[in-house]
């Protein structure tokens, strides 16, 4: 139930029980509801656990009558804004109007009450009370959207400046090979050169491709081209794409694949690029001479593919946003790992366009991490 959507709580002061069941009868509707006191320490006690909208008090009660009531409310933060109605049998006179209205009513009403006339006063502070609840939501919703924009615009900022840097080290590295290629004596290392280049080259395209990945789904606009594949292949296209990093990185790769095929429907390309994008973050989160193992297995009507190894583990907190856009890790050597902290986003959103789903488990820092994609399997 939303705030607006709670009911309405009034309240009723009187010493009589008769008088409290006659004013509730005539108040009663959907949406209110009545909390009755009969004596001001009863009210005082309500008023300090409900929000009210309205207070009806009988001015001649025992011990606190009406008046003293409503300067006490007065002097409550809680119940200094309760518009207050003056229920009195006797006659209204000025002086006692002038004191009820120096102690906050709003108005008066002698008894006997014409129900009419009461159920329409009180209807004006019932529906003024839901427009301030109607406002004071809007407001709260105001705010929450203020703060995640300038949440959305602090991840902005930074992820510009990550990619100012990772934009800026290739190119920079392309630079140094061009102009050692110019030397005369740099012809002896223009194969070791042009090497060095082509994966500043293929470095470049990949930041590319995710930024370009990142647009269309803003837009919408990734399609899958959906086939029945044998998950085997696909695992094997992405132990190929991401081998030279694990690779350089010394780490040692396991399989283990099931001995008969598994066949599901997808995009035999996005779906590569998913385990290779997994499998390379394996890599580059975990340090020299790790392990990396990943493997699959039928679970009923689908397949649980995973990919995990003993690198640096994500602390708890960290693991709500793991797939957020721009969420960046530390990498072994306590700086944030190379990327745009794009990629586990793309992850993600190219799984559940398979119908599918992706969970991630670390027991913490240094434990490493799991990750565990689940598809529905094609006959």
């Amino acid at each position: 139930m939303t705030q607006t959507d709670a009911p309405i709580h009034f309240l009723l002061v009187d010493d009589l029980e008769e008088n409290l069941l006659a004013l509730e009868a005539m108040l009663r509707r959907d949406g209110l509801t009545c909390l009755k006191a009969r004596s001001g320490d009863e009210a005082l006690e309500l008023l300090l656990t409900h929000e009210v909208a309205l207070a009806l008090l009988d001015v001649q009660m025992p011990g606190m009558d009406g008046f003293q009531l409503a300067e006490f409310m007065r002097g409550n933060a809680r119940a200094r804004h309760v518009p207050i109605i003056f229920v009195t049998a006797g006659s209204a006179d000025n002086q006692r109007r002038f004191r009820g209205y120096e102690a906050g009513a709003v108005d008066f009403i002698q008894k006997p009450i014409e129900a009419d006339i009461l159920r329409g006063k009180a209807a004006v502070f019932f529906d003024l009370f839901q427009q301030r609840r109607q406002v004071q939501a809007q407001r709260d919703k105001m705010e929450a959207y203020a703060a995640q924009l300038r949440a959305a615009d602090q991840r902005k900022n930074e992820f510009l400046a990550v990619l100012g840097h990772e934009l800026r080290n290739p190119l920079m590295a392309l630079r140094a090979g061009l102009q050692l290629m110019e030397r005369d004596d740099a012809h002896s290392r223009v194969v070791g050169i042009r090497e060095r280049m082509a994966v500043q080259v293929f470095h470049l395209s990949r930041l590319i491709e995710d930024l370009l990945d990142v647009s269309r789904i803003d837009q919408g606009k990734i399609n899958l081209r959906l086939e029945r594949v044998a998950i085997h292949t696909v695992l094997d296209s992405a132990i190929e794409t991401s081998r030279p990093r694990i690779e350089a990185g010394g780490h040692v790769l396991t399989v283990d694949l099931p001995e008969d095929p598994v066949w599901v429907t997808a995009d035999f390309t996005r779906l590569s690029q998913v385990i290779s994008n997994l499998l390379t973050n394996a890599a580059k989160y975990t340090p020299p001479g790790g392990r990396i193992w990943m493997g699959a297995r039928p679970d009923h009507d689908a397949v649980e593919i995973i990919v995990e190894d003993n690198g640096v583990g994500i602390a708890p907190e960290l693991q709500k946003s793991i797939f957020n856009l721009y969420t960046q890790l530390h990498g072994p050597d306590g700086r944030f790992a190379e990327g745009l902290g794009i990629g586990l986003a793309l992850v993600k959103h190219l799984i559940d366009l398979h119908e599918g789903g992706i969970a991630v488990h670390s027991d913490g820092p240094g434990t490493g991490s799991r990750f565990t994609i689940r598809l529905p399997t094609s006959i």
